[in-house]
């Protein structure tokens, strides 16, 4: 059976003939929207009707950006010759923010542009639908032999050519978020840095700045006391050898910047904790697998989480619960909140 939910409408059931693809788009045509429940590895999940269409209509990132709604972005790290077919389902699935790197060690940058085009070709978006994120990464966190700037250059220069590699693998004229990787051996270093970002978006080829990889608060202190374009993103792993952040978390939630989180869900305490079976539970009352539990979760505290799945019915998945929370359905209350908290041992 095939569940569908709309605001100020009775639940119906429909029986499934064929597949909840053909369904989703025969209730689309006639005017139907709102989410299908469908079971997929033992797990029920909450679908949106149009997520699952071959060519998604999910709201632009401009007009999430400007409604201030949570959102999940789509990493691309480790993708390697499979990034650009990646990038293309993920957008077709409903994914509009878009996260790389010129880091060709650990990304493929020019495919992520690769799959930009040919999504933006199939769907018929606009660029202003898309919201693209990449990063400046330091020789240190370069591999030596395929560097994406003069190693020779002036540290300045190293920041200019990054990038232009970036808006010409991107397909690009400008970059949404410029982050810097990571912070460099000293304050200074990290502010000669922050100071050609600054000039670029002044320019207009950047529409903001962020720091990724910034674990100590009095660091990352330091670098919004001194820029004149301050960060509006830190974007760190979320993971227990951290204590999650959360002095960084409510410095972040003082100022206006967002809190992205990568790599959500895979360090070990959480991972073990999301298969406590109150947290299965939880999961299982709301229509929801435990990732997305958790991607639920880091939404309604306020946080960007990043989503690197390479499996389409998880991607749909996590398009699904970011279009039920922006949907205006509060997936969790400040109890559910309070007790995944203490369960995922993540400090108050």
């Amino acid at each position: 059976m095939v569940r569908i939910s709309k605001s100020h409408r009775k639940r119906n059931r429909i029986p499934v003939y064929k597949s909840c693809w053909f369904c989703a788009a025969l209730l689309t045509v006639i005017g139907i929207t709102g989410t299908v429940t469908m079971k997929l590895g033992g797990i029920s999940n909450h679908y949106s009707l149009m997520g699952l269409l071959p060519v998604a209509d999910a709201m632009s990132a401009s007009k999430i950006l400007e409604s201030g709604k949570p959102y999940i972005i789509y990493g691309t790290a480790w993708k390697k010759d499979q990034t650009a077919r990646l990038v293309q389902e993920a957008i077709r699935s409903g994914f509009r923010f878009i996260d790389t790197a010129c880091q060709p060690k650990h990304y493929n940058e020019d495919g992520v542009g690769q799959g930009i085009v040919e999504a933006i070709k199939e769907l018929n978006l606009s660029r202003s639908d898309l919201f693209l994120q990449t990063k400046f990464t330091p020789i240190d966190g370069q591999d030596p032999e395929r560097l994406p700037y003069d190693r020779d250059a002036s540290l300045e220069d190293q920041v200019l050519e990054s990038i232009n590699t970036s808006l010409r693998n991107l397909r690009t004229t400008y970059i949404d978020s410029l982050v810097l990787h990571s912070p460099l051996r000293s304050h200074d270093l990290t502010m000669r840095v922050w100071r050609v970002l600054e000039q670029k978006v002044e320019d207009g080829v950047i529409r903001q700045l962020g720091i990724s990889n910034c674990y100590n608060l009095h660091h990352f202190q330091m670098l919004y006391d001194d820029a004149r374009i301050k960060p509006a993103v830190l974007q760190n792993r979320f993971y227990s050898d951290s204590g999650f952040d959360v002095e960084l978390r409510a410095f972040c939630a003082d100022h206006g910047i967002r809190y992205q989180s990568f790599w959500t869900l895979t360090s070990r305490t959480t991972r073990h904790n999301l298969q406590r079976p109150e947290v299965q539970s939880m999961a299982h009352e709301k229509g929801l697998s435990p990732a997305t539990l958790m991607y639920a979760y880091m939404m309604e505290l306020g946080h960007t989480p990043l989503s690197g799945t390479t499996n389409k019915e998880h991607m749909l998945a996590d398009v699904a619960v970011m279009e039920r929370i922006q949907g205006g359905e509060k997936l969790l209350n400040q109890q559910e909140l309070d007790l995944l908290t203490d369960w995922l041992g993540i400090e108050a």
